[in-house]
C-alpha cells in the first residue's frame, strides 16, 4: 500500500492527500488574508506618534513620520502667526481661517504632502525655499503655501491636510489620536 496510490484501498489515496493539502493551503491563505486586514485596519485607525517638542525653538521646524507620510510640525514665530492671521479668506483657493486650522497658534502640524500630486513640498529647513508666502514650495508643479499651509498659487486646489493630533502636555503631541478626531 502506497500512499500516492489512485487506487481505492483502506489506507489513504492520492485523492485524500490532495485533499488534506489543499485544505492546509486554504487555510493558511486564509490566516495569512486575515493577518494581513487586522494589520492594515490598525495602520489606518491605531497607530500614532508621539513627538517632543521641548526643544525647539519659534521659528524652527521637524519632520516626523506618521502613517508612511512627512508631518511637518513647524513652531511659528509671532510674526508668522501674525501673517497667516492676516490674510483675507478672499485672497484663497481653499478658504479657512488660521485659527481652523491650529489647535495652538504657535504650533502648525501638517501631512506634508502636496495637494496637487502627492509630492512633498521644500520649506522644512531653514535653507530651503518657501515661496513668497514664508511657508512651503512644492518645486515638482510650483505650487506655494503660506505659514498656516494654505495653499496660495500653482496647480494644487486644497490646502495641506491637518492630521488628527492633541497635545499630551505642553511640550508632548500625539499625531494620529483617535481622541483628536
Amino acid at each position: 500500500m502506497t500512499l500516492l496510490s489512485d487506487k481505492s484501498q483502506d489506507g489513504p489515496t492520492r485523492r485524500d492527500f490532495l485533499v488534506y493539502a489543499s485544505t492546509a493551503a486554504g487555510v493558511a491563505a486564509a490566516g495569512f488574508g486575515l493577518h494581513a486586514l487586522s494589520s492594515s485596519s490598525s495602520r489606518q485607525g491605531g497607530e500614532t506618534t508621539d513627538v517632543d517638542l521641548s526643544s525647539l525653538r519659534p521659528g524652527q521646524a521637524i519632520t516626523v513620520t506618521w502613517r508612511g507620510q512627512p508631518v511637518f510640525i513647524r513652531y511659528r514665530s509671532a510674526a508668522e502667526i501674525n501673517a497667516a492671521r492676516a490674510v483675507p479668506l478672499a485672497d484663497l483657493k481653499d478658504p479657512q481661517s488660521d485659527e481652523q486650522r491650529v489647535k495652538r497658534a504657535e504650533w502648525l502640524i501638517l501631512v506634508g504632502v502636496c495637494t496637487h500630486e502627492g509630492c512633498i513640498p521644500l520649506g522644512q529647513k531653514p535653507s530651503d525655499p518657501r515661496g513668497d508666502y514664508g511657508g512651503w514650495f512644492c518645486p515638482c508643479h510650483g505650487s506655494v503655501y503660506d505659514s498656516s499651509g494654505r495653499v496660495r498659487r500653482g496647480p494644487a486646489l486644497a490646502n495641506l491636510a491637518i492630521p488628527p493630533y492633541r497635545f499630551i502636555s505642553d511640550s508632548l503631541v500625539r499625531i494620529g489620536s483617535r481622541e483628536a478626531l
